[in-house]
C-alpha cells in the first residue's frame, strides 16, 4: 500500500490511502525537494514504514503488521548531524541534539518511524522525519506528517512491512511520477 500525501487546490494538505483522503499537516515549510535538518520542511520522496512506537500509558497497541513497541520516557531520537548515531533512535539523556519522543503533548502518541535518510544517514539531510499525530488544529510540524488518531488507526490497521509514504509537491506531479508504477523519489526532482 501506498500512503499519498500532497498539497491540494484548496491549499491544505490530503493524505490519501486505499481510495479514502483525510486531511494532514506537513512542515511548517512545506513540502521541500531540498530538505535539510532543522529547515522545517516535509521531504518528497518515497519512504518506507519501518515501525510504529506507541504511548502504552495512553493507548492500547494498536492493530499493525508493522513491528510495534511501546515508548519509554527514556526514548529519543538524535537530531546533531556531528554524531555518529545521527538519525537513529537515543537512550536518555543523551549528551548531543535529540528530540525527546516521551512528550505532554499527545502529537507522539503514535509515531511510524519512516524510511527517510536512514540507510545510512547522511549528516545535514534530515532527521526524525515521522508520520504521526497532529493536534486538533492541524498546526504545522518540523517536518513530520501528522494526521488525527482517528485516520491513523485504520491506515496502521491496513499497513503492511514494505508499505510507503509518497510525498509530493503536489497532485500532479504524484500522478507524473506513478510511483506505484515504478517510477522512484527521483522522478519528483
Amino acid at each position: 500500500m501506498d500512503i499519498h500525501v500532497a498539497k491540494a487546490a484548496d491549499g491544505q494538505h490530503y493524505l490519501t490511502w486505499n481510495g479514502i483522503r483525510v486531511r494532514c499537516a506537513v512542515g511548517r515549510t512545506g513540502i521541500r525537494l531540498d530538505k535539510r535538518e532543522g529547515d522545517g520542511g516535509t521531504p518528497v520522496g518515497v519512504f518506507t514504514l519501518r515501525r510504529v512506537l506507541y504511548r502504552a500509558d495512553r493507548l492500547t497497541a494498536p492493530a499493525t503488521a508493522l513491528p510495534l513497541s511501546a515508548i519509554n520516557r527514556n526514548d529519543g531520537w538524535c537530531d546533531d548531524p556531528a554524531h555518529p548515531d545521527y538519525n537513529r533512535p537515543v537512550t536518555l539523556p543523551f549528551p548531543a541534539s535529540h528530540e525527546d519522543l516521551w512528550l505532554d503533548s499527545l502529537v507522539y502518541d503514535i509515531i511510524v518511524v519512516l524510511g527517510h535518510n536512514d540507510d545510512p544517514p547522511v549528516p545535514g539531510l534530515g532527521s526524525a522525519v515521522f508520520f504521526h499525530l497532529t493536534d486538533a488544529d492541524y498546526g504545522p510540524t518540523a517536518g513530520c506528517v501528522a494526521v488525527q488518531l482517528a485516520d491513523m488507526l485504520p491506515i496502521l490497521a491496513a499497513a503492511r512491512p514494505g508499505d510507503r509514504v509518497v510525498i509530493a509537491p503536489s497532485p500532479q506531479a504524484m500522478a507524473a511520477c506513478d510511483p506505484a508504477g515504478g517510477r522512484g523519489p527521483d522522478c519528483f526532482l
